[in-house]
Order: structure tokens, then sequence, then C-alpha cells
């Protein structure tokens, strides 16, 4: 079992763990009160862990040593259950099942990419079909892209870690990471392990602290080859814009959409919609955010939709029979509120919800929406579930796109044409039929156009992502 006190953590510098004179403190989110706190990387701190990730390219790091770490940091992992799940809960505010349901998807994260660590794999190029090349033979291997910086978000602060370190480590490189700040400390728990499964030093460097301030420092640092980050647009066009012709990997934001069809099991989608529409207080990209009903179900799917809200508990999220815990902090707890606040100035309906407690936000239900209103066209990022009506799929197909995002989507229908033509009209990463927008495995392919995005997690992907292609030609 790993043995730790949650109080002063340090940075984790080419092997060992670093102290600083700047300290910041981690809130538990259900009692906004400090439980740990963690050191401020400084100019110098990064510049030493990207000269250490770089001096540790310079040895080998053979596949399967590489998977060896990895399926024992699953291992360990799963050691080490209850302190994660209880870590998590206090710093994020997402309820216990929710944490140790993290933590069990983690678990598979890193074995899939141990997995995947023995794969990586080229392919033969018949070049000798090329007039003059008869002699000759060629063949590509996939090789590290070298340093990575892998910035992850507040509300998956695992598991997001996990897709990207996993897959980073299995493809051969070496990795800074940079928590966020508001839910870093299971993201050291988690360098903790990499520690005790024998990762070679560099391979793998924590910085902690502000994270625009470290983002600037990596962004302006040459030897990062590759950036990987989750988090808002705004943060990612940033990255694009200052990283250059360097890789970039970025996993944004949505307002998913659901559609409901009129032959769907309304049961069965008011229950989905209930469920995924308030998950870790809706602070999830994929959140179900639009719901398109079709007119001749509206009045059953709401009726049931909003039986199924109202009975959602909030409160404690330690406590087994609660719900839906605080959200990250009381100031996006307002923000939800003043936008719902203004949608119903606007001409929406409440159905149920839309009452503020300190960081604690009822699940909302808003009926009569339209595409102009900021819980809308927006990533709410909160517990608010909007609702639309149409009648044609075309219409409703054209509503949907009408978006700046494009991560995922769901639609419910038993009609197979219908389900294939939303599969090739709706501009998303992925289409999930007969569930919401918030399905997700660790092993899929994950990702999103527009600004959702690009590149795609999963550690399959993921690799392919983290790596070069080099091309061998041999004349024989």
């Amino acid at each position: 079992m790993l043995q730790t006190q949650i109080d002063n953590f340090k940075l984790f510098i080419n092997g060992e763990w670093v102290p600083t004179i700047e300290k910041m403190d981690v809130l538990n989110k259900f009692t906004q009160q400090p439980f740990s706190s963690i050191g401020v990387a400084t100019e110098e701190h990064v510049k030493e862990a990207v000269k250490a990730s770089k001096e540790s390219q310079k040895y080998e790091f053979h596949p399967y040593d590489r998977y060896e770490v990895l399926k024992k940091v699953a291992d360990l992992l799963t050691e080490n259950r209850d302190l994660f799940a209880t870590t998590m809960t206090k710093e994020v505010g997402k309820t216990i099942a929710e944490s140790y349901t993290e933590v069990d998807r983690s678990v598979q994260t890193l074995l899939v990419s141990a997995e995947e660590a023995k794969r990586i794999n080229g392919e033969v190029v018949p070049v000798e079909a090329a007039q003059g090349s008869e002699n000759r033979i060629a063949f590509s291997l996939r090789v590290p892209v070298g340093v990575v910086a892998a910035i992850t978000p507040f509300n998956v602060p695992l598991n997001l870690v996990c897709h990207k370190v996993g897959p980073a480590i299995a493809a051969g490189n070496s990795v800074i990471l940079k928590p966020a700040e508001k839910t870093p400390i299971v993201a050291i728990l988690l360098t903790k392990l990499f520690e005790e499964a024998g990762l070679p030093q560099g391979r793998l460097n924590l910085l902690t602290g502000d994270g625009k301030q470290i983002g600037d420092w990596l962004l302006n640092n040459k030897n990062v080859n590759m950036f990987t980050f989750t988090g808002s647009p705004r943060v990612g066009e940033y990255i694009r814009s200052k990283a250059g012709i360097r890789k970039v990997a970025l996993e944004l934001g949505n307002n998913s959409a659901t559609i409901v069809h009129k032959d769907a099991d309304i049961e069965k989608a008011s229950t989905l919609v209930a469920a995924r529409g308030f998950n870790n207080a809706g602070q999830v990209c994929i959140s179900v955010q639009r719901v398109y009903v079709h007119e001749e179900v509206k009045e059953e799917f709401l009726k049931l939709l909003k039986e199924k809200v109202a009975a959602l508990k909030v409160g404690d999220p330690f406590d087994k029979e609660t719900d839906i815990g605080p959200m990250i902090s009381e100031l996006e707890a307002k923000r939800v509120d003043r936008w719902v606040n203004e949608a119903i100035s606007e001409g929406a309906e409440l159905v149920c919800g839309g009452s503020r407690d300190g960081a604690f936000y009822q699940p909302t239900v808003l009926d009569k929406v339209v595409g102009s209103m900021k819980v809308s066209c927006q990533e709410v990022f909160g517990p608010v579930v909007s609702i639309d009506t149409y009648k044609e799929i075309d219409a409703v197909i054209e509503k949907v796109n009408d978006s700046e995002y494009g991560l995922q989507a769901g639609i419910f229908t038993n009609n197979l044409q219908l389900a294939m033509k939303a599969a090739k009209k709706i501009e998303v990463g992925g289409l999930i039929v007969n569930d919401t927008s918030a399905y997700r495995v660790d092993h899929m392919p994950y990702g999103g156009v527009k600004n959702s995005g690009n590149g795609k997690e999963g550690p399959q992907y993921a690799i392919k992502e983290m790596t070069e292609e080099r091309l061998i030609v041999l004349n024989v």
C-alpha cells in the first residue's frame, strides 16, 4: 500500500521530490477548507524538468520494460483504490461512487496502455513497385516524439492523466505532467506509484502551481516536442498559437446534444438523460446539455425526465446516497445560476431545479430553450439540461450542427436508416446511437472536430499522436 500523508506535496523532477518556497492550498470542495498544499513551480523548475525529460531520451527504455512499468502502476493503483477515491472526492467534490468508478477506469486505461506498448508497429511500403526501385525494400517505424507536456483538467483528474501519461510512456516518450491547480493531489499520488513501479528517472516529471505561468514557460521551451491538453477552447487555441509547428493534441469543450426521436424507447431515453446530464455536477465535456425531443413524444419525455431529475439527491459527496456533489467552486455555481436566469428571462421555462446554495447547484431542466441562449450555444459545464423540440429529422440535424463544438452527440431511435443518416450528417467526433452523448469507454477513439479540438485519445490512438512515422529504405 502507498504510504503517504495528505499534507504538503513537492514537485517531482528527474526522480527526486523537490521542495519549493511558495505553496498553494488545495481545498476540500465540500467544506471549502484547505486539506492539503502543493508546491508552486518556478521557471527554473520548468527548465530542470525539460532538461531531465530530454536527457532521459538518451537511454533505452524497451517496449516490454514500458509494459512492465505500466502494468505495475495499474496493480498499485488497484491496491490503493480507497486512498485515490477518497482523495478525489475531497479535491473534486464528485460523489464517492463516481470517484471509485474513475479509479477503476484509470486502472483499465493503464492496462490498455501497457498492452499497446507491445503493439507499436509500422508498415511495409511497396517501393519496389516503382520503376527503378526493383531492388529496394521499405518499411516504416513509429518512433517517440520525445518530450511531451501533458496538461490536464480539474474534472477528471486521475483518468485523464492516465490517458495522457499512459500512452506517452508506452510510446517511449518522456512526460512533463502539469495537473490542474484545483485538483492536483491524485496526479501527485499517481506519480508516486510510477516511482515505486521503477519508471526510469526523467521519464516522468511533475510540476504543480499556476497553470498559465507554467504553460507559458513550457511553450517557450523549444525542447518540448509535443503538447497534449484537455480544457477550454480559449486555452487550447492559445497553446496552438504558441506551439508553432510542434505537435499539439487538444481535447476541448462541447455543448453535447442528444436527439430523442418519436420511435425511441422514451423510458430508456429519459433515464439515461437524467443519469448522464448530472454526473460530476455536469462538469464533464460530454455531459448531456442540449436535448432535442420530437414534438410527438415531448410531453411524455419531459414528464418522465422531471420525475427522475427531481429524485436526485444533492449533498455531501461522501454520503453514499448522494447523486450530485458541489461544483468545483462557488464562482462557477454563480456563473451557471446567471446563465439559467438569463435563459428564463429570454423565454425558457424552468421545469425543475434552478437554485444555488454556495457551490451546490440543483440539477436543472429548462424547456423551450432556443439556440441563441448561453445554456444552449455555449458549454454550461454544470448540472443543466436544456430541452427543445423538432418535427423533421433534417431540421434537428441542422440544430445539432449549429454549434462551434463537435465532440460527441447521441440519438435515440429504432430506425436504422435514420440512425445512419445522423451518423453521416452530424458533425462530431463520435455519435452514440440509443444512448446519450456521454458514453465513453477508455480504449475507443475519443476526440472532436471544430472547436472541440483535434487528435484522439484512447491508448492505441493516442500513441499514434505521440509518435512519428519514420521511413526506412533498404537498397539490396
